[in-house]
């Protein structure tokens, strides 16, 4: 076919793809319609655009314009889910921050995204305020100011002023143009700041309305924090569906429990960590286990005992698996209807798989070490590599590090895993993960799938340990359930019974796992800490 010049895109059938779209498109067709909900206030989807707009008012007139960094420190509310169409409707680019962080690194954060202005909220007014006086960043409070901060305006944005604006994103000129900057949650070393592209945003937002059953009925309950991955793109999906958004200050089991009963909640999306608060909890009783809501959860492989207990409080597990640099989930593995009447214990088998990617992402492949893909036999380990429009631009002012990301055509995400018969991956660990005892390899989460089996064990991580003899060994790192107690010797035997010899671990110690704010255990950062307690003599069973 011959390429003719009138056939070449034009405003009227090309347009940039962007996820401010889906407000847009809100606005015109179920202005009416709930949008927020936060506590005992309601907001429409015409009251959520006047949010956006007049929070993108007050940024204008401090001066932001196309290209500018935009951070934000706060919890889910309403005004952290306006920021994400108000500071990229002109052009700027978002940069949400984890609110656990300390002023030091958030200060290291502002310098490095050259962030034009700095949001936040009471509870991060301290330090959000100390982190942008350090490093001369304007700083303005949704609720609160602070003499001896940065802090000396408060921008009250959520009651309506009686001024009709119009929401029209104009400044989305180019697809490929940076809407987000976010850091990555750092669980193996220093964070980077992944850029993220509207088309990305657009495509990942709709994939997700997709896999997860996203519509007009959807309540969506915000556990998971919107400033990792921009909430995963649901900041977006939701508005997309024409769902009710139910925002969440903090995490916590009772306002958790509460939500899911006064606002008939249908999905919410969190870490595994927060799963075992919810089932540990004593306002699990109040739960009405008739009214099902379907969990999206990533990160360790739920186990039969977790999947059992939660079919048992109404809730339907989907596993997702992705990186801050794909946009969030890249791929899921739910229950069809007939593997959700099977045994916990198979259903756990299936739900330890992350699936096939999602309707908008790209092509998930697994290389052996030639860059080969590996059979699709359940055994052959290799490393995941994306490809597809719903990755990351780059990494900001990191040229070399993208370029390695990149390299072969590829995004290599670092995390290994085998393809099973039916086409669903399973990852089997990180490569950074993986211990060497002996020139044996040992996957730390088949080790800590085996842990999480104990009835006194609520969390479990395994890492690698110096050994004099073997290189290195693994040593559980263990939180224990509350009342419970750690039988050094019966919890060897326990892995014994499950495990091959070598991969049993040497030492067994109960400590806190460090964490990040979305859930995940830092491994690098326990490495440190479980060599420091075995060399003060704190474990327990060594040997």
């Amino acid at each position: 076919m011959r390429i003719e010049p009138h056939l070449a895109p034009r405003s009227a059938n090309h347009k940039p793809l962007t996820p401010l779209d889906f407000l847009a498109r809100a606005l015109a067709s179920f202005p009416n319609r709930p949008a927020i909900a936060w506590g005992d206030r309601r907001w429409s989807y015409r009251a959520f655009a006047g949010i956006v707009t007049r929070l993108a008012e007050r940024l204008a007139t401090e001066g932001v314009s196309p290209g500018d960094v935009v951070s934000v420190m706060a919890a889910n509310r309403p005004e952290m889910l306006a920021a994400h169409s108000a500071v990229p409707m002109l052009g700027a680019v978002l940069n949400t921050i984890n609110t656990r962080l300390d002023a030091a690194t958030v200060g290291v954060i502002l310098e490095h995204a050259e962030s034009r202005l700095m949001l936040c909220d009471a509870h991060c007014l301290e330090t959000a305020g100390a982190a942008a006086r350090a490093h001369n960043v304007p700083c303005r409070s949704f609720d609160g100011a602070n003499e001896g901060s940065a802090v000396r305006a408060v921008w009250n944005i959520l009651d309506d002023d009686g001024i009709v604006r119009a929401f029209d994103p104009v400044a989305i000129t180019d697809e490929w143009q940076p809407i987000c900057l976010n850091y990555t949650s750092g669980t193996t070393g220093r964070p980077k700041g992944v850029v993220y592209h509207h088309r990305g945003a657009y495509l990942n937002a709709l994939g997700n309305v997709l896999s997860l059953g996203l519509d007009t009925r959807t309540v969506y309950l915000w556990v998971l924090p919107m400033f990792h991955c921009n909430g995963w793109c649901h900041t977006w999906a939701v508005t997309a569906a024409g769902g009710l958004h139910v925002c969440l200050d903090r995490i916590d089991p009772k306002l958790i429990f509460d939500a899911l009963g006064q606002q008939a909640v249908t999905h919410m999306a969190c870490a595994p960590v927060v799963l075992y608060m919810l089932l540990n909890h004593p306002a699990r009783a109040e739960r009405d286990p008739t009214r099902r809501v379907l969990i999206a959860t990533g990160g360790s492989a739920p186990t039969s005992a977790l999947i059992a207990d939660l079919d048992q409080l109404g809730f339907d597990l989907i596993h997702l698996y992705g990186l801050t640099e794909s946009f969030g989930p890249a791929t899921l593995r739910g229950l069809t209807d007939e593997e959700r009447s099977l045994p916990a214990t198979t259903k756990a088998v299936e739900l330890a798989k992350q699936g096939t990617a999602h309707v908008t992402a790209g092509p998930v492949r697994i290389f052996d070490e030639t860059a080969c893909e590996v059979p699709a036999d359940g055994e052959t380990l290799g490393e995941i590599v994306l490809a597809g429009n719903t990755l990351m631009a780059g990494y900001y002012r990191d040229a070399e590090a993208t370029e390695d990301a990149f390299r072969d055509g590829a995004f290599h995400t670092g995390d290994l895993a085998v393809r099973h018969p039916d086409g669903n991956i399973e990852i089997k660990d990180r490569s950074k993960d993986v211990i060497i005892s002996g020139g044996e390899n040992i996957s730390s989460l088949e080790v800590e799938s085996v842990l999480h089996r104990h009835p006194a064990v609520l969390l479990a991580a395994v890492v690698a340990v110096p050994d004099p003899q073997w290189g290195e060994v693994p040593c559980a790192c263990l939180e224990i359930k509350t009342g419970m107690s750690l039988d050094p010797e019966e919890i060897r035997a326990f892995c014994k019974t499950r495990l091959a010899g070598f991969k049993v671990p040497r030492h067994f110690l109960v400590c806190e796992l460090p964490k990040t704010a979305t859930g995940k255990i830092q491994k690098f950062t326990l490495r440190d800490q479980a060599r420091l307690m075995l060399s003060d003599g704190k474990g327990q069973g060594s040997t």
